[in-house]
């Protein structure tokens, strides 16, 4: 019952920029904590960002200074404005969504980032 659907996905050039967005639906429970995930062909799948409930935000390393995490609790959405874009953040991203009340938390489908001249 409960999905999260992403959208903004898609073709960019180095240097450019995207604009992730994540809606959490099917559910009353409040949101905690919500992430972006992403995983490359034949990597592990890491940690790109997440923030709390109350906005603490906490980026991986090879993102700091380039994407930006945010959140509106009234629309039950997290974004990831991702800008400076290079080769190397080609990936499948993933929104993540833990809720109260539940044992562990959501998926989203997953979205291609494909950042390529």
């Amino acid at each position: 019952q409960v999905q999260l659907v992403e959208s903004g996905g898609g073709l960019v050039q180095p240097g450019g920029s995207l604009r992730l967005s994540c809606t959490v639906s099917g559910s009353n429970f409040r949101i905690n904590t919500m992430a972006w995930y992403r995983q490359a062909p034949g990597k592990a799948r890491e940690l790109v960002a997440s923030i709390t409930r109350g906005g603490t935000t906490n980026y991986g390393d090879s993102v700091k200074g380039r994407f930006t995490i945010s959140r509106d609790n009234a629309k039950n959405t997290v974004y990831l404005q991702m800008d400076i874009l290079r080769p190397e953040d080609t990936a499948v991203y993933y929104c993540n969504a833990d809720l109260w009340a539940y044992t562990r938390p959501f998926w989203g489908q997953g979205t291609q980032v494909t950042v390529s001249s």
